[in-house]
């Protein structure tokens, strides 16, 4: 054999080693997305409402994984949720964002029977399938699947969804998050 063949050989038998490892660390190794990206999604509501400035739960939970998001604009979520948030990625817990999250009590959408078409309007909206019905049939929303985005008042043509506020007792009662700007937290933060 001449040296030229027997180096072609060599460098080809090399090649295949080196493909079918790379191809093997792929198969093996290969990670689908970002885990903590899909941590920081599994703790968000999934309500795809665009409440926090992004087009849905997904892209907002890319944005906090790349540091481009605060973890408090999530409405739905609320104080519990911004807590688990900041608990998974190790940061301080921080109040809600006021520009995006008005303080409001948590509330459950309520379809008014006596004036509900059945237009379905409402059951394309809800991003968390929470209301049952049918055309031209009154719909219902089921209460413990909703998480009060209000996405569903907008497109009803007649008005008849209204925002029912849940009242609190010991099962949804949670320790008020202190607020910054208030004197007393200012001094004992300072001390």
């Amino acid at each position: 054999m001449t040296p030229m063949l027997i180096s072609i050989l060599t460098i080809t038998g090399l090649a295949t080693l080196f493909g079918l490892l790379l191809g093997y660390a792929n198969v093996r190794f290969h990670v689908e997305g970002d885990p903590i990206t899909d941590q920081i999604e599994s703790l968000l509501p999934q309500t795809q409402c665009g409440q926090c400035g992004f087009a849905g739960c997904r892209p907002y939970a890319e944005a906090i994984a790349a540091g481009e998001a605060e973890i408090n604009k999530c409405p739905p979520g609320g104080e519990s949720g911004m807590l688990a948030l900041a608990d998974l990625l190790g940061r301080d817990p921080v109040p809600l964002d006021s520009e995006h999250a008005a303080v409001k009590p948590k509330a459950i959408a309520l379809i008014k029977e006596q004036e509900c078409i059945g237009c379905t309007l409402c059951l394309q909206a809800c991003p968390v399938d929470a209301i049952l019905g049918a055309a031209k049939q009154m719909h219902v929303v089921i209460g413990s699947e909703c998480t009060g985005c209000e996405l569903c008042i907008p497109p009803c043509p007649v008005d008849c969804i209204v925002m029912q506020p849940i009242e609190q007792d010991t099962s949804n009662w949670r320790w008020p998050f202190p607020d910054p700007s208030h004197p007393e937290v200012a001094v004992r933060t300072t001390e």
